[in-house]
Formats: structure tokens, sequence, C-alpha cells
């Protein structure tokens, strides 16, 4: 199974003390995580400032390694409109907290991945 992890996704274990990538496996069994190149730059932006918005990115960044970084090949403006796109074309599910994005995944048919309660991840049909 396919798992594409946006920006969010991969700042929650340092700002909820989470263990994604067990966390995923748990509920989801054997999966591939992806990680757009868009997301990793999001990420790397996030990570030159200050605090713990800065500190959590830099987790994030390190996270984002064990996925296979991939370009989203989506001409859309915004970030979360490249990563519907790729989650259609390619079949994945995507892990977010980002209650926009979650809902817009919904709405297009896309399972997502969120967090429950600030220690559990539940999967969302789409």
């Amino acid at each position: 199974m396919k798992v594409l992890l946006d920006t969010n996704a991969l700042t929650m274990p340092a700002q909820f003390g989470i263990d994604l990538y067990d966390g995923l496996m748990a509920l989801l069994g054997d999966f591939e995580s992806i990680t757009l190149e868009e997301v990793v730059g999001e990420l790397s932006g996030l990570a030159r400032g200050h605090g713990r918005d800065a500190a959590a990115a830099r987790v994030g960044l390190e996270l984002a390694r064990r996925s296979r970084i991939v370009p989203s090949g989506s001409s859309a403006e915004s970030v979360d409109d490249r990563l519907i796109e790729y989650a259609r074309r390619e079949g994945c599910i995507v892990v977010t907290n980002d209650r926009r994005l979650r809902n817009d995944l919904l709405r297009e048919g896309i399972g997502v991945v969120s967090m429950r309660k600030e220690r559990t991840l539940e999967l969302i049909s789409g």
C-alpha cells in the first residue's frame, strides 16, 4: 500500500510524541511511504526558522529520508493540490492532520490517515 506523507504528518512526531512509522505499520500493515519533493521543500523552509515549529520541521526532514522522495509531476499552485493530484493518480492514502486537506481528500474519494486523540492514528475512508 502506498502512503503519501504531507508536511503536517512529518511534523506530528515532534509535536505530539507519536511514532509515525510504527503507528502506520500497526494500522495498515506493510506500506510504502512516499514524500513529495515539494513537501521536503516546505519542511526545509520551516526548518530554517527558530522555535518549536522549526524543530518539528527538522525532525520531519529526518523522517522524510525514510520515504521514497518523488516529484509531484503536477503544475498545481499549492502543495496541497499537488498532494491530491498525486494521491489520485498513484492510488495513495494520504497521512495528514490538516483539516482542510483531509476534507478535500475525502471529497475526492481518497483515503486519509489522521491523528485521533493526539496519540493514535486512524484510517478514514474516502
